[in-house]
């Protein structure tokens, strides 16, 4: 561990931080940093200690904190965190190790403060036929993501558009700064919503919206998206990231397979019929009294003291 005293730096001054000389501020990787947060090109954080390494990831940066919360932080700024196929690649890879790592209760996405992910990468695209999509398999990577066991808070400031909402809608939970717009804008570059927009928006928004916004590629506001409920809260923008670390370190406190239960209960109800969700809700309450977690739980309440939990 090496100790760091952090100060108001800007992207260009990682080189001070850390008293090294790095060609490339992007081959940082640091990690157990507590209360940190970007305000457009500044890093905010305060005095801790931090493991400097070498990131291995090109277009995110990933951070294991020391309260069971992993960071993944989109970090395409030129491109506005347009998601090509190496950005999913990675977003999937730190995901899946998070979701392995038992040190890890809750995971947090995010991207800058201009946008979260202004889509997909067209010029990447832009050029394949039919074969060369299914090939690849266009969009079926969200699927993985939103197959993370473990809970996924999205922190949104600015642009979700097209692959952005989609990637935002594949999460658990949506926080939105103020000023942040959610839109699929497919139909005016000539396709149509392939990461799941046409299936998670309705799910979210209602046939009456998801239509309007799908057919004409209007982007709804933060407090509609609210209202609507694709957003569970709007913040304001410069607190939003250390929000959504807050979230996912409250969901962290608690029991990891009682947490992965109530999340497979909930994307349950929104793909089978009530009565078959009832069902399926009561079977897995009721195996929750075969858990270690469940006994100290209880007895933790009885005994008016905080629950030791297993994170087994």
């Amino acid at each position: 561990m090496t100790a760091v005293i952090f100060r108001l730096v800007t992207r260009r001054c990682w080189s001070d931080i850390v008293a090294q000389k790095y060609a490339n501020p992007s081959s940082l990787l640091i990690t157990k940093i507590s209360k940190s947060f970007y305000r457009g090109d500044r890093c905010f954080t305060t005095s801790t200690e931090a493991t400097v390494g070498t990131n291995r990831f090109k277009n995110i940066l990933v951070e294991a904190r020391s309260d069971r919360v992993g960071l993944i932080t989109l970090n395409r700024p030129k491109q506005l965190n347009a998601i090509n196929e190496e950005t999913q690649q990675e977003v999937l890879q730190a995901l899946e190790e998070f979701d392995r790592d038992r040190s890890i209760g809750a995971i947090v996405l995010a991207g800058s403060d201009r946008a979260f992910a202004a889509g997909a990468d067209i010029k990447e695209m832009a050029n394949r036929n039919f074969v060369q999509a299914r090939k690849v398999e266009q969009g079926g990577w969200i699927d993985k993501v939103s197959a993370i066991k473990k809970p996924i808070v999205a922190a949104v400031n600015g642009y979700a558009l097209g692959g952005g909402c989609e990637l935002a809608m594949a999460c658990d939970i949506v926080l939105a700064g103020q000023g942040a717009f959610f839109g699929q804008p497919e139909v005016q570059i000539g396709t149509i919503p392939g990461w799941g927009g046409t299936q998670r928006l309705i799910r979210a928004v209602g046939k009456a919206k998801a239509m309007e916004m799908i057919l004409t590629g209007r982007r709804m506001s933060a407090e509609e998206a609210e209202r609507s409920g694709l957003v569970a809260r709007v913040l304001p923008a410069e607190t939003l990231l250390q929000e959504a670390i807050e979230v996912a370190k409250t969901i962290a406190s608690y029991s990891d397979t009682v947490v992965a239960m109530a999340k497979e209960c909930v994307n349950v109800a929104d793909n089978v019929p009530l009565n078959q969700g009832l069902a399926y809700e009561r079977r897995l309450f009721h195996s929750t009294f075969n858990l270690n977690d469940q006994k100290e739980g209880m007895k933790a309440f009885i005994d008016k003291r905080p629950a030791k939990w297993s994170y087994d």
